[in-house]
C-alpha cells in the first residue's frame, strides 16, 4: 500500500513539475512599455528626418522628386520616395554615417533588374546628392524641407471660374506639341494618349468641379496645384479601394469606397484643397475627408509645394473627356 502510494505521489508531483515548467515558458515576459511621444531622436539624425522638395537635375533639364525620412523605434530611420514617375515608394531603410544618408529601392514602373540608390548629405542649404538609377545612369539632385502648408481660420471662396469655356481650348496650355485635346460638341476630349493639358493660371487653395467620363481600360488624372494627382481610373467596383485607384490621391490617400459610376458614364468629383488638407466628393459620397497630402505624387510638374500651381488633366495615358471644369479659388 505504502508502495502503490509512493508510487503515485511521485507520477502526481511529476505531472505538477511539468504543468509548472509549461506554464513558465509560454508566459510571456513583460516587456517595456514604448511610447512613440517619448522617442529621443538621435542627434546625427536630427536635422534630416522630416519631409523634403528635392529637384533633380536630368541632363540641365530639372526634375521633381520628393522624400520623407522618419525614427522607427530608437534609431532606425525608415522613409518614403516619389520620383519623377510612379507612386510613393517605401523605404525600409535609411543608412546614416559620418554625415552621409543613403538607400536603395526597387525599380517600379521604370522596369530592369537592380535597384535605384540615393546617396547625400545635408548641407546649409538643405540636402545635396546622387541618384543613381537601376541602368547606372548618376543624377545630381538637390531638397529642401517641404513647407507644413498649415491654414487657419475658415476659407473665404471667391468666385467661380469657368476653366473650360466649352468652344476651344482658352485659358490652357499643353506640355508637348503632340497635342491630342480637341473640343467635340461642347465637351473636352483627349482623343488618345499625347501632351497633357495645363492651366495658364495658377491657384493656391480652392474648391474644384469636374464632370469626366472614361471608356473601359480608361486612365488618366487631375494634377491640384500641378503637384498632386486625383486618379481617374476604369476601377472595379468590387475591388478593394486604394490610393492607385479611382478617388484615390495617387500613392498617398485611399478612398473610403469605390464610388465611380463606371465607364462610358459621367462621374463628378467635387474637391477642395486648402493647405495640404484635401477633401474629394465623388458622385456626391465623401470619399475624402480633410486628409493630408504628404507630397508631391509621380508625374508634378515641379516640387515648389509652396508656391501656387495650376490645374492639370493627365493625357499621356488613354483618353478622357470632360464637361465641365469649375474652380472656386479661396479669397
Amino acid at each position: 500500500m505504502l508502495k502503490k502510494y509512493v508510487k503515485h505521489s511521485l507520477l502526481y508531483g511529476l505531472v505538477i513539475v511539468g504543468f509548472s515548467s509549461c506554464q513558465s515558458s509560454t508566459t510571456p515576459k513583460s516587456e517595456e512599455a514604448h511610447n512613440p511621444a517619448t522617442q529621443t531622436v538621435p542627434q546625427e539624425a536630427e536635422h534630416l528626418i522630416g519631409r523634403w522638395d528635392l529637384t533633380v537635375d536630368r541632363d540641365g533639364k530639372t526634375a521633381p522628386s520628393w522624400l520623407e525620412v522618419k525614427l522607427s523605434g530608437y534609431n532606425t530611420l525608415v522613409g518614403s520616395f516619389v520620383g519623377e514617375s510612379g507612386s510613393s515608394r517605401p523605404v525600409s531603410h535609411v543608412k546614416l554615417e559620418n554625415g552621409r544618408f543613403s538607400f536603395a529601392i526597387p525599380p517600379q514602373w521604370e522596369g530592369g533588374e537592380g535597384d535605384f540608390v540615393i546617396e547625400g548629405e545635408l548641407t546649409e542649404a538643405g540636402l545635396k546628392g546622387t541618384i543613381k538609377s537601376n541602368k547606372g545612369i548618376v543624377s545630381n539632385y538637390s531638397g529642401v524641407k517641404a513647407p507644413y502648408l498649415n491654414r487657419t481660420g475658415e476659407a473665404k471662396w471667391g468666385t467661380a471660374i469657368e476653366l473650360f469655356n466649352g468652344k476651344d481650348l482658352s485659358g490652357w496650355r499643353t506640355s508637348s506639341d503632340d497635342n491630342q485635346w480637341v473640343v467635340k460638341e461642347g465637351v473636352l476630349v483627349n482623343q488618345k494618349a499625347g501632351a497633357n493639358l495645363i492651366t495658364e493660371q495658377k491657384f493656391e487653395d480652392f474648391k474644384l468641379i469636374a464632370e469626366f467620363r472614361y471608356t473601359e481600360g480608361g486612365n488618366s488624372g487631375i494634377y491640384l496645384r500641378g503637384r498632386y494627382e486625383v486618379q481617374i481610373e476604369d476601377s472595379p467596383k468590387d475591388r478593394h479601394p486604394g490610393s492607385l485607384y479611382f478617388g484615390g490621391v495617387y500613392g498617398f490617400l485611399s478612398p473610403n469606397e469605390m464610388a465611380t459610376l463606371g465607364p462610358n458614364t459621367w462621374n463628378r468629383y467635387e474637391i477642395t484643397l486648402r493647405g495640404r488638407l484635401v477633401t474629394i466628393v465623388a458622385n456626391g459620397k465623401t470619399i475624402i475627408a480633410n486628409q493630408e497630402i504628404p507630397g508631391i505624387t509621380g508625374g508634378a510638374l515641379d516640387s515648389q509645394e509652396g508656391e501656387p500651381g495650376p490645374i492639370y488633366l493627365q493625357g499621356d495615358h488613354t483618353g478622357v473627356e470632360f464637361r465641365k471644369l469649375t474652380i472656386i479659388p479661396a479669397g
